[in-house]
């Protein structure tokens, strides 16, 4: 097994070309059959309903299984689900995709990676690619759990199975944290082992939904209206604010040097959210919250709190009309940031997002 690449040797997006295959080795021929969108509780559920059986059985033996189910359902969260993988991998797959808690690795984000070049979620066993799916998707809410696991299926050649992960630390025993890469993709499970992080650290997330260039409108991206809810806060603006607000060239994307943090209050990019009405500022949170959406709860509680710990009013936000699709002024590019958070939202030629929340830069 050759393995697999890191992001420096992947294709750079920057061009409307094909992406070929990533996989330079050979992966199973047989795709694994559990393509549904499950969430961290679905095995649990499969397994008592086969134990239960039906009828007669199942009305007497309910109030006791529905009682053992609940407990069940309750304790298993990604956190959980990660103890389960790592007690399932092999002596191989751990010298594949574990590292120590303090490895460089574990604070990195890219757009377009896999962290760990030797073994791909694909490669794994069915029930640990499962347990992966189950991980992946117990960190997102329910209103947006399918969208964002389509969209890690349709933009990486081999689907879900065309993504890698790393375990940092070791599950059930300290602090640890799950790493999930792939194209337009960067996600962490850490079980709160980091205090005052967010997500457990700086988090990537995309879509290329209707080719490589993306028209105005975004068709089928699942994170566009991510976009709109912002624009729909420059139209409170009034004409001076939006002076403020609207600006040429955004940051650009540098790897993990792209959210980084600078511990300011004042003189960032955009407009201060300190200078808006007391209406304004209401939208400007109310879009926030909105844009946390795609989340589980706990996640965007918390991201919420460590933003307002370092003052709302000390967020700027700022679109970039340099780098719009279009001439609709439906800004396709905007960020928001603060002391000790950033949010890069970069929607030409399709969508790539960046997001850091800390309590301190």
């Amino acid at each position: 097994m050759r393995g697999l690449s890191f992001a420096s040797d992947f294709p750079k997006e920057k061009t409307g070309q094909p992406r070929p295959s990533r996989y330079p080795f050979g992966m199973k021929t047989t795709p694994s059959p559990r393509i549904e969108i499950l969430n961290c509780c679905d095995t649990s559920r499969r397994e008592f309903l086969q134990a239960a059986g039906t009828g007669l059985a199942v009305a007497a033996m309910a109030p006791m299984a529905g009682a053992a189910f609940a407990a069940k359902k309750k304790a298993a969260t990604p956190e959980t689900v990660v103890a389960q993988l790592y007690k399932t991998l092999s002596e191989k797959q751990r010298k594949s995709i574990c590292f120590a808690w303090d490895h460089p690795l574990r604070n990195r984000v890219e757009n377009n990676w896999h962290i760990q070049k030797k073994l791909a979620v694909g490669d794994m066993e069915d029930d640990q690619i499962d347990l992966v799916k189950q991980i992946f998707n117990g960190l997102h809410s329910d209103e947006y759990r399918k969208a964002v696991y389509n969209q890690v299926v349709e933009d990486s050649p081999g689907g879900f199975d065309d993504s890698a992960i790393a375990i940092f630390g070791k599950p059930g025993t300290g602090k640890f944290e799950l790493v999930f890469t792939g194209r337009h993709v960067t996600r962490r499970c850490d079980g709160d082992s980091l205090d005052g992080t967010a997500f457990g650290g700086p988090i990537f997330y995309g879509h290329a939904a209707d080719g490589f260039n993306e028209k105005a409108d975004h068709k089928g991206n699942a994170y566009w209206f991510q976009a709109k809810r912002p624009n729909e806060l420059f139209q409170a603006l009034d004409g001076k604010q939006r002076k403020a607000a609207l600006l040429g060239k955004s940051r650009g994307e540098r790897g993990t040097k792209t959210v980084s943090l600078t511990g300011k209050k004042e003189g960032l990019p955009g407009l201060r959210t300190a200078d808006m009405s007391k209406d304004q500022q209401g939208l400007m949170r109310s879009v926030m919250k909105d844009m946390l959406a795609p989340f589980r709860e706990k996640d965007a509680a918390e991201s919420m709190k460590l933003i307002e710990k370092n003052g709302f009013e000390n967020l700027h936000i700022a679109y970039y009309k340099n780098e719009n699709i279009g001439k609709d002024e439906v800004w396709d590019v905007w960020q928001v940031e603060g002391p000790a958070m950033l949010w890069y939202f970069r929607g030409k030629p399709h969508v790539h997002t960046w997001l850091n929340i800390r309590e301190k830069a």
